[in-house]
């Protein structure tokens, strides 16, 4: 069953500190992605290109794990961070595909022009209460249909401060969104639910449930929902 929430976060007063490529690495997979985590990813894929396929945007895509497997996948992707130093670290690492400076509220890209978006972990340091104008954004840079995935550590909507992230020397702070409070206001900005699924941690670094959904962008619900549905 999806958590809910009566809690809300307290608005952060700072940008979070930049986790280095070093503590997370490049590339999806162990420690930090399972097979699930991966299959959501495919999945994702998979209905981008029952749409009709066209341009894919990983936002917040740090050193570019999740836009190099979705390239691999075969989908046209490119990146956007609002870290200087993770744009320069996933061009490093990934030198054929296209990063730049962008972030939730400030998409570098025109109206109606994505088939899709991926935010890999990119709202884990935003409270409930700021996400409406992240969703708005990305409402307008998709066209009519186009798929959304949102992944995230899955809680009761309480903020968590780490220290010393992934190894980092940071200190983070962290919010363990509710799925149904995700799911509730991406509906409420004009976005339809095709997919949602959460897996037990099962890293030592994790403490909660991972949550991925997958939601529509206005129009063609239907047949995504039915391939959804064959998949599973």
């Amino acid at each position: 069953m999806i958590p809910t929430t009566s809690e809300r976060p307290a608005r952060p007063t700072t940008s979070p500190p930049t986790v280095t490529d070093d503590a997370i690495g490049t590339t999806i997979g162990p420690p930090f992605e399972a097979d699930d985590d991966q299959a959501a990813l495919a999945l994702f894929a998979h209905l981008v290109t029952n749409t009709g396929a066209g341009a894919v945007l990983d936002v917040g895509c740090g050193p570019g794990r999740a836009t190099a497997f979705l390239h691999d996948l075969g989908l046209t992707v490119s990146g956007i961070d609002i870290a200087p130093a993770m744009v320069e670290a996933a061009r490093t690492a990934h030198p054929h595909l296209k990063f730049e400076l962008g972030a939730l509220t400030s998409i570098p890209r025109p109206d109606d022009s994505l088939a899709g978006v991926v935010a890999w972990y990119s709202i884990i340091h935003t409270p409930l209460d700021h996400l409406a104008a992240a969703w708005r954004e990305l409402g307008r840079v998709l066209r009519p249909g186009g798929v959304l995935l949102v992944a995230f550590q899955a809680g009761s909507g309480e903020a968590v401060v780490k220290p010393n992230a992934h190894g980092s020397g940071a200190t983070l702070t962290g919010y363990y969104h509710a799925p149904s409070d995700i799911v509730a206001s991406l509906e409420t900005a004009g976005f339809s639910l095709v997919d949602d699924r959460c897996r037990a941690a099962v890293f030592d670094h994790e403490t909660t449930p991972q949550a991925f959904l997958i939601a529509a962008y206005s129009a063609r619900t239907g047949s995504m929902t039915e391939s959804t549905s064959r998949l599973t």
